[in-house]
């Protein structure tokens, strides 16, 4: 990501919703992909941050790449976590990371009920909100890892 913000400036992340390239994260300059006011944003990546470390801010500028979902599809995912990775392979054809030898993919697990109770009480903003000037609390325990290993061991299934 930090490669892509590099060469590109601002990003963006969308959830795609099967058409093209399946259902993989698609990469976009910030503000390319048009977010509709029923979209869900999912979370801000931040690129500033190191594995492990614990903002006290939400990031800003190019190092905040929001990720998106549609909001008929956020319905269908609600009930799991959704886990960004990057792997070696050739992305979508209109997926900013496409021409570099890697693709994003989305792993998944599906939340426990506790897990569920508590999403449900502060539920994701949408994109009319945002719009609106809202946004979403700094987290409290972000996941950032540097490789499969560690990420297993922060998603691990119950």
């Amino acid at each position: 990501m930090r490669t892509l913000r590099d060469r590109n400036g601002g990003l963006m992340l969308h959830q795609s919703g099967g058409c093209c390239d399946g259902s993989s994260p698609m990469c976009y300059l910030d503000g390319e992909f048009i977010v509709g006011d029923r979209d869900v944003l999912l979370g801000i990546l931040d690129l500033a941050a190191e594995p492990g470390e614990t903002p006290v801010a939400l990031p800003e500028g190019a190092d905040a790449v929001p990720v998106w979902i549609s909001g008929p599809q956020f319905d269908a995912w609600r009930h799991t976590q959704l886990i960004l990775d990057v792997v070696p392979g050739r992305g979508g054809g209109f997926s900013l990371e496409a021409p570099e030898g890697y693709r994003f993919l989305t792993r998944s697990r599906v939340f426990g009920p506790a897990e569920l109770a508590e999403f449900d009480a502060a539920p994701p903003l949408v994109g009319a909100e945002v719009e609106a000037g809202a946004r979403p609390p700094v987290p409290a325990f972000p996941v950032v890892v540097a490789d499969g290993e560690a990420a297993g061991a922060a998603c691990a299934l119950p």
